[in-house]
């Protein structure tokens, strides 16, 4: 995408009309898209000082505005005016914000707004969402890089230059930023690694077992008979012997890969990783399962709902689950009546080799990008809004809370007060209902900052964080992501074989024998060829290569 660049300055007439002429040349012709327009230009409003790019530009004016913020997760329940911590934040920069979420899936919601030409004025969205890149370029956001030159320079002070460059497009302009953003020399030098896949067992139960070997498919079949003959039903509850989140797009593909040590690339070509001998070995481990009648279809199944009361409930075996997902159930079955049956993170699947996992750890990419539509009003305040959230101050303001009230002084470090932090554990929606803090309002959270403020997480929780951030492939987020999105041939072509292969799995499992298994796969194969695989993979390659560029600059 090209975008014309006009600079107003001191200039003769005829120099000014030349310049719109080429202008007006430049557009008629068939270039690639349309140039983004840029902000108007405007001064400031009396008595209000041009933006420093050394002070933050809020403070110029903190006079009552709202703005509207999507925020792109059907899941998201919390409101803003009602906590202490989004009253303090609307007290001290006037920003009032008005929370909208899809009740159905995000890009469908967003690209109905982008068809009406009516878009809230602040959009969070995941990176991987299609209706990013269509945000960007079908101009329906602003360059935040423009609007933070004229409006509040410094942006680029908080915003970080290594993310601004990570998502800087072709045009040389910066659409969104992301939270939960890290680069692999912050992972490096601090051990903080964001990693949260792991492989769970039910703690008392794996442990009276006589914690069987679960890293190779004999061992793992082997427990699960034992499950079967003793352990069907444990200290009165039904157990399910295991549960992989995300079902077949995720758990049972990209996170069993990364378990399996399942290489992304090899000698600087993408590895096609379902075509992996040591994954399928896998696959027909689960097969042989089902066959012997140790798993059941339960863990292909399951509502949302199911998987939530059995969670609860700690009514599984073995998990292949994000860590932070058990957060809040995993301290809360420790104070049970059966303190031993929260779970831990103990090795999984392994390769033939026996090597350790390799898992996803934090990227670049982060999780979500939150960008400002063009149907703002007053854009200035958006950029300014942005920029304080994204500072040190508003990060602090709206994961502490309000000092003296959530959080104090501690050697001159910010401190929650120990009535939070108790909170934390017993009473998780109070504390973001009522106060707001932690992690309530994620949009723009910056791990770098809010971490050196967080409590000691209870042991529960460290077990498996640790377990996973030790076993975390650090350069491996620039593989997050690769594949194709949007509307183009490339996407749709791996559209329909992600989709197939969701067909496919439960196929698999459920097949007679090893050779109707193997006769399912090969069928998969020539389909996914038939899709347009290769333009997938070369698509892949060609964003590998691009990354890579990104991240020796």
């Amino acid at each position: 995408m090209k975008h014309n660049r006009m600079k107003q300055g001191v200039a003769v007439i005829l120099a000014v009309i030349l310049m719109l002429s080429m202008a007006a040349c430049t557009k008629s012709e068939p270039k690639e898209s349309t140039p983004t327009e840029k902000p108007a230009e405007s001064t400031p409003p009396a008595g209000e000082a041009a933006p420093n790019p050394d002070e933050p530009a809020w403070k110029l004016d903190t006079s009552p505005v709202e703005l509207s913020w999507f925020v792109g997760a059907s899941w998201y329940a919390h409101a803003w005016g009602e906590s202490l911590a989004s009253k303090y934040v609307t007290e001290k920069t006037g920003v009032n914000v008005k929370l909208e979420v899809p009740s159905g899936e995000a890009n469908e919601h967003i690209t109905l707004m982008m068809t009406s030409g009516k878009l809230p004025d602040l959009i969070t969205m995941g990176s991987w969402e299609n209706a990013v890149k269509k945000l960007w370029e079908g101009d329906h956001v602003y360059a935040l890089n423009e609007l933070a030159e004229q409006y509040d320079p410094y942006f680029f002070k908080v915003a970080g230059d290594g993310t601004l460059k990570w998502y800087r497009q072709e045009n040389g302009n910066t659409y969104g930023v992301p939270n939960d953003s890290y680069s692999p020399n912050l992972m490096h030098e601090t051990g903080m690694t964001a990693a949260n896949q792991t492989f769970l067992v039910r703690k008392d139960l794996y442990e009276e077992m006589g914690s069987p070997d679960l890293s190779t498919p004999e061992g793992f079949l082997d427990a699960l008979q034992l499950l079967k003959d003793k352990y069907s039903k444990y200290k009165g509850q039904s157990i399910s012997p295991f549960f992989a989140q995300g079902n077949v797009p995720y758990g049972m593909t990209e996170y069993l890969q990364n378990l399996l040590a399942v290489p992304h690339e090899q000698e600087g070509k993408v590895y096609d990783r379902i075509n992996d001998s040591d994954y399928i070995k896998w696959l027909k481990t689960f097969r042989t399962a089902y066959e012997r009648g140790l798993l059941n279809v339960d863990f292909l199944v399951d509502s949302d709902t199911q998987i939530e009361e059995k969670t609860n409930n700690a009514r599984y075996f073995m998990m292949i689950r994000e860590w932070n997902g058990m957060a809040a159930v995993n301290p809360m079955l420790a104070a049970s009546a059966n303190p031993d049956s929260h779970y831990i993170a103990v090795d999984g699947p392994q390769n033939s080799k026996g090597d350790s996992a390799k898992l996803f750890p934090g990227n670049m990419d982060g999780w979500m990008v939150t960008m400002i539509s063009k149907s703002v009003k007053n854009p200035e305040r958006a950029i300014r809004f942005l920029t304080y959230l994204a500072s040190e101050e508003g990060q602090r303001d709206l994961f502490l809370g309000k000092e003296g009230e959530t959080w104090e002084l501690a050697n001159d470090k910010p401190q929650l007060k120990a009535d939070m932090v108790e909170l934390i554990s017993t009473d998780i929606e109070k504390l973001e209902k009522e106060y707001g803090i932690m992690d309530t309002y994620w949009m723009m959270r910056n791990p770098v900052i809010i971490n050196q403020w967080r409590p000691e997480k209870a042991p529960v929780i460290k077990q498996m964080e640790d377990f996973a951030n030790k076993q975390a492939d650090i350069d491996s987020g620039i593989y997050k992501g690769l594949d194709p999105l949007g509307d183009s041939d490339v996407a749709v072509a791996w559209s329909r074989i992600s989709q197939n292969w969701e067909e496919v799995m439960p196929e698999l499992i459920m097949a007679k024998d090893e050779a109707a298994f193997d006769k399912i796969f090969e069928s998969f194969l020539s389909r996914r060829a038939g899709y347009g695989f290769d333009k997938v993979m070369e698509y892949r390659q060609t964003e590998l290569d691009a990354r890579k560029a990104k991240m020796a600059e």
